[in-house]
């Protein structure tokens, strides 16, 4: 039986009405446990039913959250001090013991472990002020503060009546009690929720942020198909809808009463080419011909149809690694010269593999790809599968060249270096989807060492190198960031909670 708060609506101020959002996603949260998967999606909930200890702006700065202000005490603790009087869903007290708890159970997480393998704990100080301690001096702990999204200690403590496990236990798949139940901070408690079908979110009576906006239920519905989703918002049956497909960016735009707002992402969608597989791929001239015979901004254009952004880099605009010295490099002639002075002046054939549902366009992008690489005498041989078949290929490195897209999980560039570039090392998980098999000491160290670096300016020079070793080795081939996209009704604040993560802070919606 689903498990429900028992919740009193928020009294709104007088200036502002209560509302309900009528909200249609792509897809909905696959669980209430905000550990049991590291997606947008489930980032998106916890947004809505948790708080983090800071979050994201707009200008990829730090706001506080339920951390109202920290400290660096020393090169390995960073401490916060923690917002008094909030309450959890369960009416619990929010203490500095919680943070504890949520640091050991991320931990724990499979899917999150590897992002806090640096963190060695956190300490209670007193209630209310808790220190993060790391193995080591990390440059990352804000960013990481940003994943932390408090939960109640005691109402995650003990056994289960119904199974008889602990409530704290993280299950992906089958039945937990915290993929069943909640008791966030958030300013929404989840009401209502049936899985694929539709999830209710009532406002939290007791939230601290009285300083928000006055949407007091959001009405969630999962709608796949990208057709459906558009229709029902030009029907009215929703009010808010995520993502928006190129196809029908335009005429979104131009309907009365609707709004379309769009940015440029940060997910980079790139080629890798595989070094073990083919000798060819070793030669940096090769490589680099490659990146020369791709033309980055006609596919924008043409294929996304402006809805996205040419990459000549993995980071974008407003990460600490962005080179503006790196550019789109298309040049045809200079792509067939390095070819020539390669010695495979005749070409190549080789094999790739793709997704054809995975990202915006994927299937047409990498068969542009294939008719352009032809132009400089490469015969690539291409298979695209859906998604669900797509991973486990990808793993298992079948081609020659591959694809894959890259959102950092820590909005931070080091993240794509350390998990698409360093050398492979399974023991450690660096270079886990690095399927080019590129390896470059350099790059690893210089990695490693932007890690512990905590004087911005340096950090930041130091990532922005990495880029230029990258562009000028051509490890990869860079596509596009994609764009994003969310269309609403014209009476709400769309644009003050959308931002470059795709974690609309929905708390903070205004409906006039």
């Amino acid at each position: 039986m689903f498990f429900v708060l028992a919740v009193t609506m928020l009294a709104l101020g007088s200036t502002t009405q209560a509302a309900t959002l009528k909200l249609a996603m792509d897809a909905d949260p696959v669980s209430l446990d905000p550990h049991v998967q590291l997606s947008g999606g489930m980032l998106q909930y916890s947004h809505m039913v948790f708080d983090p200890l800071v979050r994201w702006t707009k200008d990829g700065k730090f706001e506080p959250r339920l951390a109202e202000k920290w400290e660096l005490v020393n090169p390995t603790t960073t401490r916060f001090y923690l917002r008094k009087g909030v309450k959890f869903h369960s009416g619990n007290d929010f203490t500095a013991e919680d943070v504890v708890f949520t640091l050991a159970r991320l931990k724990k997480s499979d899917d999150y472990k590897g992002l806090f393998e640096n963190f060695a704990e956190a300490k209670v100080v007193d209630p209310h002020t808790v220190d993060l301690i790391t193995k080591e001096p990390y440059g990352l702990v804000m960013a990481m503060g940003t994943y932390i999204f408090p939960m109640d200690k005691k109402f995650y403590t003990g056994a289960d009546e119904k199974n008889g496990k602990t409530k704290d236990l993280i299950i992906k798949t089958d039945y937990s009690f915290a993929n069943f139940n909640e008791s966030g901070t958030g300013p929404f408690t989840v009401a209502e929720r049936e899985q694929g079908v539709k999830t209710v979110f009532t406002r939290f009576a007791g939230y601290w942020d009285k300083n928000t906006g006055n949407v007091s239920e959001i009405i969630l519905t999962p709608i796949s198909e990208n057709p459906t989703r558009v229709a029902a918002l030009l029907s009215g049956d929703v009010d808010f809808i995520m993502p928006v497909p190129p196809t029908d960016l335009e005429r979104v735009e131009k309907t009365d009463g609707l709004q379309l707002v769009t940015m440029s992402g940060s997910r980079i969608i790139t080629f890798q080419l595989n070094q073990k597989r083919r000798e060819e791929f070793t030669n940096a001239k090769v490589r680099q011909a490659m990146a020369y015979a791709y033309n980055n901004v006609g596919v924008a254009d043409k294929i996304m149809k402006g809805f996205a952004t040419p990459a000549a880099q993995n980071s974008p605009q407003g990460y600490q690694g962005y080179n503006p010295d790196l550019q789109p490099r298309y040049d045809l002639d200079m792509a067939k010269k390095l070819m020539k002075e390669a010695g495979y002046e005749k070409g190549f054939e080789c094999t790739m593999i793709a997704p054809n549902n995975r990202y915006v366009n994927d299937e047409k992008i990498a068969q542009a790809f294939v008719n352009m690489m032809s132009k400089i005498g490469i015969k690539v041989n291409l298979k695209t599968m859906p998604k669900a078949q797509y991973w486990d290929q990808f793993d298992a490195q079948v081609a020659d060249i591959q694809m894959i897209g890259w959102h950092s999980d820590t909005e931070d560039s080091a993240n794509f270096f350390e998990y698409l570039y360093m050398c492979p090392n399974k023991e450690t998980g660096r270079g886990q989807y690095n399927s080019g098999n590129y390896c470059n000491q350099e790059v690893d160290d210089l990695t490693l060492a932007s890690n512990s670096e905590t004087d911005t300016a340096k950090r930041s020079a130091m990532l922005q190198k990495i880029e230029k070793i990258l562009f000028d080795d051509a490890a990869f081939i860079p596509l596009h960031w994609q764009n994003l996209s969310w269309a609403s009704k014209d009476n709400m604040n769309t644009e003050d909670i959308v931002n470059v993560m795709n974690f609309p802070y929905f708390g903070d919606l205004t409906i006039k």
